[in-house]
């Protein structure tokens, strides 16, 4: 039999027992609440997600009315940019300037007869492929032109700055570099050795990424090189990745090539970071600060695949596609892409966002702000998109 005593002594033991599981229990929640308060960052815009990170949006795909369908004559040879809210429209022989309710806002004749089209930073680059003559402008004024009398134009781009760069032949190199700024001064120039095949401008258009194609073992390989307008020699030149490179992007973590068979970044560094080899016929591909999207059909196999990287050093991210793709965009973070009969946008995660049904009779396409311009072949029209 226990004594007073030893009752006393045992309900005391009992009561610093559960004290002391209280203090651990109130030290363990609040080491989790400050871990938890360090690291929201990682998880808060997760967490806040949840419920609506994959909830899909269905868009009617109503065309709008008024001032569309805009028509377009000489058929399909016709293209369309849109930059500052926004389109220009060149046809084959007038620059349309519209704003993104469809109204006119100004029409010029040009006599360009192969001429290409860029848009940014409100500016159209107007030049003539395989002729020496471009010019800059804007619905309210030409800023600049210029003439290379004795090269012709290989290709030319301009940067949301309004700096233009452009690659023309030359008597005595593969090719040459000039960029002006947005008045049109001449920056920078360089006689290079290589043939250049696409540029991105980067850093506020302080310098650009140049990619070259060049022979390796019998193989075409594309190589990305980094320089600065106040320097004269490169920041670095990347080893050759195996592809025949089409389409350089740029950003503040390297630069995202697009080829004919196959894609890859190049990290700041100038290293190889990553590679993807096409499963099926190349499409269309698109890429915006580093987050890149890639279309390809395979009709043998039926199979059709959009493949997402989020970032320079991600492996594909792999979407099966129940239709053949037509055209591929990037917008604010989420890639869109058109298939027969549909629009759908992805975030880079994978998960299905918006959708919206559309014809089949249409080309391809271009986002805005709260609208989708769909091309046809003799017309565009409108339609509102929610993502």
């Amino acid at each position: 039999m226990y004594d007073a005593d030893d009752i006393v002594d045992l309900k005391n033991r009992k009561r610093r027992r559960k004290r002391l599981k209280r203090f651990i229990l109130i030290l363990l929640a609040a080491a989790i609440g400050t871990g938890l308060y360090f690291t929201r960052d990682k998880w808060y815009n997760k967490l806040r997600g949840i419920g609506e990170q994959y909830r899909t949006i269905v868009n009617s795909g109503k065309l709008a009315e008024g001032n569309f369908p805009i028509e377009v004559s000489g058929g399909a040879d016709y293209q369309l940019g849109l930059t500052d809210s926004k389109m220009i429209l060149i046809s084959d022989t007038y620059a349309y300037f519209y704003d993104t309710d469809g109204a006119l806002m100004k029409k010029r004749q040009h006599t360009y007869t192969n001429m290409v089209l860029r848009a940014a930073g409100g500016r159209a680059l107007l030049y003539e492929q395989g002729g020496n003559e471009l010019s800059v402008e804007d619905e309210d004024e030409v800023f600049y032109t210029k003439s290379f009398a004795k090269r012709l134009i290989l290709f030319a781009r301009i940067s949301e700055q309004g700096y233009t760069a452009v690659v023309t032949t030359s008597d005595n190199y593969s090719c040459e570099l000039e960029v002006y700024d947005k008045r049109g001064k001449g920056i920078y120039k360089r006689q290079c050795i290589e043939m250049v095949s696409d540029i991105s401008f980067v850093n506020g258009s302080k310098g650009c990424m140049l990619s070259y194609i060049s022979a390796e073992n019998g193989q075409l390989v594309t190589k990305v090189q980094e320089i600065s307008f106040n320097e004269k020699k490169e920041h670095w030149t990347s080893p050759g990745l195996n592809m025949l490179g089409l389409d350089i992007y740029g950003f503040d973590k390297g630069a995202f090539v697009y080829g004919a068979d196959a894609c890859g970044y190049v990290d700041s560094n100038g290293q190889i970071s990553s590679y993807y080899s096409y499963d099926g016929d190349r499409v269309a591909g698109a890429s915006e600060n580093g987050n890149s999207a890639v279309i390809a059909n395979n009709d043998d196999r039926r199979k059709y695949t959009l493949a997402l990287f989020k970032g320079g050093n991600t492996e594909a991210l792999i979407i099966d596609l129940d239709e053949p793709s037509i055209d591929v965009t990037i917008y604010e973070d989420l890639a869109y892409v058109m298939c027969q009969g549909k629009i759908k946008a992805y975030d880079f995660n994978g998960g299905l966002r918006s959708i919206a049904d559309v014809s089949d009779s249409y080309t391809g396409f271009v986002r805005s702000d709260d609208h989708i311009f769909l091309k046809g072949y003799n017309k565009i029209d409108r339609i509102d998109y929610e993502s």
